[in-house]
């Protein structure tokens, strides 16, 4: 790292998405020689490596001002703000705020800028142009939940669900369109929520629709993750006729127990799960899913367990995000009596990844001499593009491409982590 403006990301996307926020907001503000450490709390974990990357960047630069913000900094403020290694926290409202960074004071009395979360009302549609690249831009609709999951902390991180207003979002998505980006993806904390807070109640599905007759010149339109058993007939008509939505979904299932999804306070059954998915698959047989499951959740046995990995097969689910169950103070789960210990957690979490590599492997076979079309994402210095399939396989392509180009390929065995493509010319 030299002496320049660094943003240190953790956690998911919409993090990710706001980190490019803030980047705007200092550059603009003229902070060169400035580090941002944008923190995650989905896990104590996570937690964990955001204190430990924040001493490890303080030995390498330790002349470079370093600001804390993101969800662990929301919800404990003043945890980092003890450490020495700091020298500013902001909340994640703030932290969106191009105020908080003119004229940015790193002494005195306002070292902590972190305000209740629960007392913002909207959310802001910034308009970040990609990450560096003209393919895939993130586009913000909704921030925040109304939900309390038993293991959840990440409201007291983001505040009760707020969205953007749907004319800002198919205005931005012009705009991105206009200046060249080939694929949206709609990013939020609670994406199937949208709307409940705006004039009408419009639905994700309502939105969607929109963007598909506004926008017509979108190739194409990638939906991040969503509670199924909130997926309403626009949206499911969206995905299931509509070849610009992408084929692939990321569920959000948590597990495949139903007393365990009951005491995490989830909303819906396994058989619920596996009905979505089945009837997904019938109708657009090119689907894939991903999903994010808890392995050790308070109080689940082995049985209860092997629901979770029936849930794999049952739901055909490919791109998993595993974790184990992390204890959160604050959050009810935290409380149950009968948690399981951690290296039980750690070894039902191993079983699920392995299982989650099988479905790949499983997908990767059944794809090879299959016709994809690949969106070129980044061309590294061997000149070898890598880009990502519709149902985002990611692909490597030895050929002649630019960050945007949508490649059509054969799609052939490369490694474990990605395929080959080979360019069908003509």
């Amino acid at each position: 790292m030299s002496d320049k403006l660094d943003i240190v990301t953790f956690g998911c996307r919409l993090n990710a998405y706001e980190s490019e926020v803030m980047r705007r907001h200092a550059e603009e503000a003229g902070l060169d020689d400035m580090i941002i450490v944008n923190t995650c709390a989905v896990t104590a974990e996570a937690t964990r490596q955001a204190r430990q990357s924040i001493r490890k960047l303080k030995r390498e630069r330790p002349d470079t001002p370093i600001i804390v913000t993101g969800c662990a900094a929301q919800i404990d403020p003043e945890q980092f703000a003890s450490m020495e290694e700091v020298a500013k926290v902001l909340g994640n409202q703030e932290k969106l705020e191009a105020k908080s960074f003119k004229g940015l004071s790193l002494e005195g009395a306002e070292r902590v800028q972190v305000n209740d979360i629960f007392s913002v009302t909207e959310t802001a549609g910034h308009l970040i142009e990609g990450f560096g690249e003209r393919a895939r831009a993130f586009v913000q609709i909704q921030n925040g939940c109304n939900h309390r999951c038993t293991f959840c902390i990440i409201p007291y991180g983001r505040g009760n669900s707020r969205s953007v207003a749907m004319g800002e979002v198919v205005d931005q998505i012009k705009q991105l369109v206009d200046r060249g980006f080939k694929e949206v993806v709609l990013t939020g904390v609670d994406i199937t929520s949208f709307g409940e807070d705006l004039p009408g109640t419009p639905s994700l599905g309502t939105l969607v629709q929109k963007i598909l007759k506004l926008v017509p010149d979108l190739p194409r339109l990638r939906i991040s993750s969503i509670d199924s058993i909130e997926v309403d007939e626009p949206l499911y008509d969206a995905i299931i006729n509509d070849a610009r939505v992408m084929p692939h979904l990321h569920l959000s299932l948590q597990a495949g127990d139903n007393m365990i999804l009951k005491r995490m306070k989830r909303r819906h059954l396994r058989e619920q799960a596996i009905e979505f998915a089945t009837r997904v698959k019938r109708e657009r047989p090119d689907m894939v899913f991903g999903a994010d499951i808890i392995a050790g959740f308070p109080t689940e046995t082995e049985e209860m367990f092997e629901n979770s990995l029936k849930l794999v097969e049952e739901c055909d689910l490919t791109w998993l995000h595993v974790f184990p169950y992390s204890e959160r103070e604050g959050t009810p789960a935290a409380k149950i009596p009968n948690q399981v210990p951690k290296a039980v957690r750690k070894e039902r979490a191993a079983r699920l990844r392995a299982i989650g590599d099988a479905q790949v492997a499983k997908l990767f076979a059944a794809s090879a001499g299959k016709t994809a079309k690949v969106l070129v994402e980044r061309v590294g210095h061997d000149g070898l593009a890598m880009g990502h399939t519709e149902q985002f396989i990611p692909v490597m392509l030895d050929a002649h491409a630019e960050p945007g180009d949508i490649v059509t390929v054969t799609l052939a065995p490369h490694d474990q982590n990605a395929m080959k493509g080979i360019p069908i010319r003509g």
